[in-house]
């Protein structure tokens, strides 16, 4: 039914009941699992950090650790992952890498990190959803009782 899953992660608990779902689902459908993490371009700073090239290296670096959290959790399912950290617009970047991937569905968790400007955010997932040609699992953290 899918020939391949790609998951977006910002690690939110939503995002990483996203990873447990796309996990199941390459499982599943013997399917290849792809996971991406953005950095939001449009954020110029992070708290305590003024300078631009230092927070883009800290939201790097916050990125591909939740990349690393997805590879680790495949990993012991005994799933291969391939995984990408990219820069720009979070809902263009995801489908950018989809159709470059030419997915077989999309994952994402219902709701981002807002906290930190450079994840996946609420907006990032409406935006996903209605722009995409694509299947689009959109998953919650497991805390509000299936809703």
């Amino acid at each position: 039914m899918y020939d391949s899953i790609l998951v977006a992660t910002d690690g939110s608990e939503a995002a990483a009941t996203a990873v447990e779902h796309a996990i199941a689902l390459a499982e599943r459908f013997d399917a290849p699992l792809y996971g991406i993490a953005v950095v939001d371009e449009r954020t110029e700073y992070d708290t305590g950090i003024v300078d631009p090239a230092e927070a883009k290296r800290h939201h790097r670096e916050r990125a591909s650790g939740w990349l690393e959290e997805l590879e680790s959790t495949a990993d012991s399912a005994g799933v291969p992952v391939e995984t990408a950290v990219r820069s720009g617009v979070p809902h263009e970047e995801v489908l950018d890498y989809a159709a470059e991937l030419n997915a077989g569905a999309i994952v994402l968790g219902s709701r981002g990190r807002s906290s930190f400007k450079g994840a996946l955010l609420g907006s990032t997932v409406d935006r996903v959803v209605r722009i995409t040609d694509r299947p689009v699992l959109v998953v919650g953290d497991g805390d509000d009782g299936g809703h």
